[in-house]
C-alpha cells in the first residue's frame, strides 16, 4: 500500500478515507466483522469485481451477500468451480465446457469417458467439502488471450476452453484465469475470496448437454448442484425439491387425466376431457377480460406463404424455428408466431387517428421447432396456444396503452395469488431496425413503468429481435420464478409493413405495435398451475367440483336428487354409486382432488339435508342443501382462491 489515502463513499452516501491499496474486504471489516465474514463480492464504481482486489482511486463501494442475487451468483459460480476442481481430482483427464450459476445453482458441463452415478456425486460432494476445507483462496491472473491459449493448449489441455477463446472471447484482448490450489479455470469471475466459504452443498443430478447447444456436437454430462451457507436453507430447499416433485405436473396430468403425449407427435399436447376443462374455463375468463376491455377478437392461419414471413423478417430471424410444408411450387410454414397476421388484419382497411387504438386479440395455435432433447412436459412443447394481443395506437397512446395492458396482468395474476415483477429487456446483439429507432422504444417502455411507479429491473440484450419488452414474472408457491406474460413495442413490423393511418392532418402516419400476452401460452400456463395449486384447483377452475357419494344403495334416490340439484346450478358434479365402502369413495375423491364430497346416508335422507367433505380439510358437518349451493355458487362465481 502507499500512503495516499483514497475516499470511499458508501450507499447511504458516507465517505470515509482508507489507505490506497486498501480491498473490499479490508473496508468490510473496518465497518464489522460480521459484514467482512458475509460479503462475498463488491461493487466498486458499478462494477462487480472481486472482494479481495485492491482499490487504488476514490470510488464508490458496494457489498453484497448471499441474500442479494448479485451475491448468490458469485456463491455458485465459486462452487461450480470448486465441484470442477472435484472431479479433477477424482477423474483425471475430464474436461470442462461452461459452469455457470443460474437460477437455483449452479451446473457444470464435463466431458468425460466415466459416466457419472449417484454414488460418483455424492463422492464428489465430499471431495468439494474437502477442498473447501482446505482454505484455498482464489487467485485472478489476466494475460492475453493468445497467452491463455497457449495455456490451455500446453499446461492445462482443455480443448473447450480453447475454442471458446478462440471463438466467443474473440475480440477480447485480455482474458483472466481463477486459480484456486493446483485448479485453473477460464473465467470472468468475480469469485469468493476462498473456498472455506462454501458450508453445504448437494449434487443433484446429471443430464446430457450438447456442446454449445448444438445437436451436431458433442454430449457433455451436466451435473447440477446447489449450496448455501446455511445447513437450514439447503435442508428448506430440498424439501420445496420434495414437494415439486410431488406436484409435477407430468406427473399430476397423468394422474388426473389431464393431457396425455404420444410418440406419433413429440411436443403436441393432447388435452384429455379434464384438461380441457382448465383450458376452456381460462379461455372464457380471458374472452371476458379481453371484451370488456376493448378487445375484437381474431382469428388467423395457421399455414402461411413463405413470402409474409420473409417480410416480417422471421425468416432471417427464426428460421430453424420454423416448420417448412412445400407443396408444388409454393413454400408455406406452419406460423411460429402471430404478429404478422395481425398486421394483414390492421391493414385489410384503411385507419384513421380516430379509430385508434385498435386492439386485436387472438387465441391462436402455433408451431415452434423445438429440438426433441429439449422437450418437456407443457413447458417446452411445439405446440403452443398463444393468447395474444396486438395494439396498434399512435405513438401519444403508447404509455396509456401499456398502462392498460400493466393492469390487465395484475388484475389477472391477483386471481391466482401470484405477484407479478417486472423487468425491461432491452436490445439484442441480432436486432431488427436502428439503434435511435430502439432507444426510442426503449425509453417509452420505461417512461410507461416510471409512471405506473413500478419497480422493475433491466434485463441487458434480452429483448425480441424486433423490439424491447417488458417481461413479467411470478414466483410459485414453491417459491420458483417464472416468466410469464411480456409486453412489446415494436416500431419495426409496421415500417416493414407499411402500416399507416390517416392523422388530423391528413396525413399518412406510421402506427406503433404493442405485442402482449398475458398467459404466455396456455400450455406452459396450465402447466405451471398445476404446479403452483399441487393439482388443488379454486373451486372455478376444478375439473369436478364436487362428488356426490350414497353410503349405501338405500340412499341412490336422494343421492340422484342433489346430483341433480347441483347440476342444475351449472356445477360440475359426479355421482359414485357403485357398491363401495364409503371410506374408499372418499379416498378416490380424495386422490382425484375433488374440491366437495358431498356425503348422503340414513340420516341426511331423513333429515333432507346433507353432509361435507372438503378435499384436504376434511369433515365439515351438516349443511341445508340450498344453503352449501349458495354459498359454493358464490365461491365459483367470484373465482376465490383456496383458504
Amino acid at each position: 500500500m502507499s500512503n495516499k489515502n483514497i475516499k470511499i463513499t458508501f450507499p447511504d452516501g458516507s465517505i470515509k478515507e482508507y489507505p490506497s491499496g486498501s480491498s473490499s474486504l479490508e473496508i468490510a471489516a473496518s465497518i464489522s466483522k460480521g459484514l467482512a465474514d458475509d460479503a462475498l463480492v463488491a461493487e466498486v464504481n458499478s462494477k462487480l469485481v472481486d472482494i479481495v482486489k485492491p482499490i487504488n482511486e476514490d470510488s464508490t463501494v458496494k457489498f453484497y451477500k448471499f441474500g442479494d442475487d448479485e451475491g448468490k451468483k458469485v456463491y455458485w459460480h465459486t462452487t461450480s468451480h470448486i465441484m470442477a476442481q472435484a472431479i479433477e481430482e477424482l477423474f483425471p483427464g475430464a474436461k470442462f465446457g461452461v459452469g455457470p450459476p443460474v437460477e437455483n445453482g449452479f451446473y457444470y458441463d464435463v466431458d468425460s469417458e466415466h459416466k457419472f452415478t449417484d454414488e460418483d456425486l455424492k463422492k464428489i460432494e465430499d471431495r468439494m467439502l474437502d477442498i473447501a476445507k482446505r482454505d484455498l483462496k482464489t487467485q485472478r491472473e489476466e494475460l492475453k488471450r493468445e497467452d491463455a491459449i497457449a495455456y490451455f493448449k500446453s499446461k492445462r489441455i482443455d480443448p473447450y476452453k480453447v475454442e471458446i477463446l478462440e471463438d466467443i472471447a474473440k475480440n477480447e484482448n485480455i482474458v483472466s484465469l481463477y486459480h484456486q490450489g493446483e485448479f485453473t479455470d477460464l473465467c470472468r469471475g468475480p469469485h469468493m475470496p476462498t473456498t472455506a466459504k462454501l458450508k453445504n452443498i448437494k449434487l443433484l443430478s446429471v443430464s446430457g448437454s450438447y456442446w454449445r447447444g448444438d445437436s451436431n456436437r458433442k454430449q457433455l454430462q451436466r451435473i447440477y448442484g446447489i449450496s448455501f451457507p446455511k445447513k437450514k436453507d439447503l435442508d428448506d430447499y430440498l424439501n420445496l425439491l420434495e414437494e415439486a416433485k410431488k406436484r409435477d405436473h407430468r406427473k399430476l396430468g397423468k394422474e388426473l387425466e389431464l393431457f396425455m403425449f404420444h410418440e406419433y407427435s413429440p411436443g403436441a399436447p393432447f388435452w384429455l376431457p379434464n384438461g380441457m376443462v382448465l383450458f376452456k374455463e381460462l379461455e372464457k375468463y380471458w374472452r371476458d377480460i379481453h371484451d370488456s376491455n376493448g378487445y375484437e377478437e381474431i382469428n388467423t392461419p395457421i399455414l402461411v406463404k413463405d413470402k409474409l414471413f420473409e417480410q416480417s423478417g422471421h425468416l432471417d430471424h427464426y428460421k430453424e424455428n420454423m416448420f417448412r410444408v412445400d407443396d408444388g411450387n409454393e413454400t408455406y410454414y406452419l406460423k411460429p408466431m402471430n404478429c404478422p397476421e395481425a398486421t394483414l388484419v390492421y391493414s385489410s382497411k384503411m385507419r384513421s387517428y380516430k379509430d385508434l387504438p385498435v386492439r386485436l386479440s387472438e387465441i391462436g395455435r402455433l408451431h415452434r421447432n423445438e429440438l426433441r432433447g429439449a422437450l418437456g412436459g407443457m413447458f417446452r412443447v411445439r405446440q403452443i396456444t398463444m393468447d395474444d394481443a396486438h395494439i396498434f395506437c399512435t405513438p401519444e397512446q403508447i404509455q396509456q396503452e401499456i398502462t392498460g395492458v400493466m393492469s390487465l396482468i395484475k388484475s389477472f395474476y391477483a386471481l391466482f395469488g401470484l405477484e407479478p415483477r417486472f423487468y425491461l429487456s432491452t436490445r439484442p446483439d441480432e436486432a431488427m431496425g436502428t439503434k435511435e429507432v430502439w432507444d426510442k422504444a426503449e425509453a417509452a417502455l420505461a417512461s410507461a413503468l416510471d409512471a405506473n411507479e413500478l419497480m422493475y429491473s433491466v434485463k441487458e440484450k434480452d429483448g425480441a429481435f424486433y423490439g424491447p419488452k417488458i417481461d413479467v414474472h411470478i414466483k410459485d408457491a414453491l417459491k420458483r420464478d417464472w416468466q410469464i406474460a411480456t409486453i412489446q413495442l415494436d416500431y419495426n413490423l409496421p415500417e416493414r409493413f407499411d402500416l399507416t393511418y390517416e392523422g388530423s392532418d391528413g396525413q399518412k402516419h406510421r402506427p406503433v405495435m404493442v405485442h402482449r400476452a398475458i398467459f404466455g401460452s396456455y400450455e406452459r400456463f396450465i402447466g405451471m398451475l398445476i404446479e403452483h395449486f399441487g393439482g388443488n384447483f379454486p373451486l372455478w377452475l376444478a375439473p369436478i367440483q364436487a362428488a356426490v357419494l350414497p353410503i349405501t344403495d338405500n340412499q341412490k334416490d336422494y343421492a340422484k336428487e342433489v346430483f341433480a340439484r347441483l347440476k342444475e346450478c351449472g356445477f360440475r358434479v359426479t355421482i359414485d354409486d357403485r357398491s363401495e365402502k364409503i371410506g374408499y369413495k372418499i379416498r378416490d375423491c380424495e386422490t382425484k382432488k375433488v374440491p366437495y364430497m358431498i356425503i348422503v346416508g340414513e340420516k341426511e335422507k331423513q333429515n333432507g339435508n346433507i353432509t361435507v367433505r372438503a378435499h384436504k380439510k376434511g369433515d365439515l358437518g351438516a349443511f341445508d342443501l340450498n344453503k352449501f349451493i349458495e354459498q359454493i355458487i358464490n365461491e365459483r362465481d367470484f373465482k376465490k382462491l383456496n383458504s
